[in-house]
């Protein structure tokens, strides 16, 4: 890691805030599958997974729910624990978040919203150098919380923690496949895997381009890039902070990792931390090499400042400044907060937006899997009140007939 002052870190954050993700260059490609799949089905499906999951020849694209129950048995009693635990936690965080239906009267007028869960999602949990237990529960139970009917998972080489996991959440649907081609196959259906309302769920930069190529004909969440951290600290502790940064450095090669502070030496401190905890991870070394960097400010204001314009996926910040943190994924406050923390058991989701997409919303969450539908109700009385302006409003916009649906009303009232 890098330290900058001057110039040359405010540079430094002017070009990362301008990041995006660049996917440009994969869509041509991920075209091609996506159009393989629409037009061959589960054919296609197949031999993607034989030529690029190790998907056997004998192997049935979805998981019998006696392999998933053979996983559970298979666990660690400690494993099996610390599952449930997590889950639960996850589970109680999206029961308090869930957003409910309402209904409110006034003069002759009742107005309210339904909280609607969707029909059906696609889960994906991505296959990758490791299992990714925690984005099977950090995308299902949301889902569960909120109500869905019909919950599909795919998952490239799914694990045995994987397969137990879905055991413990009652999972029904659980495909071994991955990459472009899933989520084709979820936006658009096969004779095997029937089409979502909605996709879910981080993955390579294939996955994140079909996304986006199919995001008109199926809801996405959002798409989501490499792991980015930020810590943003005056005061702590030089280990604490470089192992925030280590730890979300192992994700990715292409992880963005920043330090912001006033305290030259405290930068000093985190910079040969870093170090000697990356000296065994070669791909936090990477991440750390490329992407990472220790910003000195000349003001706490500043440091504010280029925290918001990085718009970080996590930032871990000290209690006094929670209040100025506006563009975050996720906010990890004081030292005994790991992003870690966020990562597997505490409660919020760990899908989080990227490339500067939390300036305009945040993490996965039960609201993802619902739509609220207004409703409105209005008696004579109530349309009295506020009739002649709709009619005043319609005849503005040259809607006579709106006017008119009004007028008529009033007069036989």
């Amino acid at each position: 890691m890098r330290v900058l002052s001057g110039q040359r870190a405010v540079k430094m954050v002017e070009r990362l805030a301008a990041r995006a993700t660049e996917l440009t260059a994969r869509e041509p490609r991920v075209r091609n599958i996506i159009k393989a799949v629409r037009s061959k089905g589960d054919r296609a499906l197949r031999s993607y997974a034989e030529r690029w999951d190790g998907l056997a020849k004998d192997q049935l694209l979805e998981v019998s729910d006696e392999e998933m129950a053979d996983a559970w048995k298979a666990l660690p009693a400690e494993m099996r624990r610390s599952l449930g635990v997590a889950a639960r936690n996850i589970r109680r965080f999206c029961e308090w978040q869930k957003p409910r239906s309402w209904t409110r009267r006034h003069r002759g007028i009742s107005l309210g919203q339904l909280a609607i869960p969707l029909e059906s999602v696609g889960c994906y949990v991505p296959g990758g150098r490791y299992p990714l237990v925690s984005t099977l529960l950090m995308t299902v139970v949301p889902a569960q919380v909120a109500g869905v009917k019909h919950i599909r998972v795919v998952s490239p080489r799914p694990s045995t923690e994987v397969l137990a996991a879905a055991k413990l959440l009652g999972v029904r649907k659980l495909y071994r496949i991955g990459g472009a081609q899933a989520i084709a196959a979820l936006a658009y259906g096969t004779k095997t895997i029937r089409r979502v309302d909605k996709i879910v769920g981080p993955g390579n930069a294939y996955v994140t381009a079909a996304k986006k190529l199919v995001s008109f004909d199926c809801a996405i969440d959002f798409l989501a890039g490499p792991t980015e951290a930020v810590v943003l600290s005056e005061s702590g502790d030089p280990k604490f902070i470089a192992a925030d940064l280590v730890s979300q450095a192992e994700h990715d090669p292409d992880a963005l990792s920043i330090f912001i502070t006033t305290n030259r030496t405290l930068a000093e401190r985190v910079e040969c931390n870093v170090k000697e905890l990356a000296m065994k991870n070669p791909i936090a070394q990477s991440s750390l090499r490329r992407r990472g960097a220790i910003l000195v400010s000349a003001s706490r204001e500043q440091a504010r400042e280029w925290a918001n314009a990085l718009a970080p996926e996590h930032i871990t910040v000290a209690r006094e400044d929670v209040p100025y943190i506006r563009d975050a994924g996720s906010v990890f406050v004081g030292d005994y907060s790991p992003q870690a923390a966020g990562d597997y058991a505490s409660g919020p989701n760990h899908v989080l937006p990227t490339a500067g997409q939390a300036r305009f919303r945040g993490g996965l969450s039960v609201w993802d899997f619902m739509k609220l539908i207004t409703v409105q109700e209005l008696s004579r009385e109530g349309l009295q009140q506020i009739g002649k302006t709709v009619q005043t409003l319609a005849q503005v916009e040259g809607l006579r007939a709106h006017a008119e649906a009004i007028r008529v009303r009033c007069v036989h009232a």
